[in-house]
């Protein structure tokens, strides 16, 4: 799997979504591809249906929990690439930090979700879905 399906000039997926999650007070420390029992752990993430994706960011947040904003904002730009490169993003699982390193919370999207996005599955309806797949530590 090479970094860009649709040309060098376009930056890799995690790039790109390190890029754009920062004007949202969002860090990005770790996206990478989940491996599967065909392909190897660790390649870089290329436009290609059902990419299943691990991410791991710090936030400046002054709550110590996962929030509906911080959430909103990763899928939003998570479905900003994948509509400009023509993929759907298989499962996603997310890890949120402080810019301490603490554990906020995790959170995740069934690949089944993003599919059935728009066609049986309203976006409130997958808001909801997402959203009460968040993890406090505490």
């Amino acid at each position: 799997m090479t970094e860009s399906d649709a040309g060098s000039d376009e930056r890799p997926v995690g790039v790109a979504l390190e890029n754009r999650l920062m004007s949202h007070g969002i860090y990005v420390n770790e996206v990478e591809r989940l491996a599967d029992e065909h392909e190897p752990d660790g390649e870089p993430i290329a436009a290609g249906d059902g990419t299943d994706v691990r991410l791991e960011y710090e936030t400046i947040a002054e709550v110590d929990v996962v929030t509906s904003d911080e959430v909103g904002a990763v899928v939003r730009t998570l479905l900003e690439i994948a509509d400009e490169r023509e993929w759907t993003p298989g499962q996603l699982e997310v890890t949120s930090l402080t810019t301490d390193g603490d554990l906020r919370g995790r959170w995740h999207v069934e690949g089944e979700w993003f599919d059935r996005l728009g066609d049986d599955l309203s976006e409130l309806e997958f808001s909801e879905r997402v959203l009460e797949t968040i993890e406090s530590p505490r």
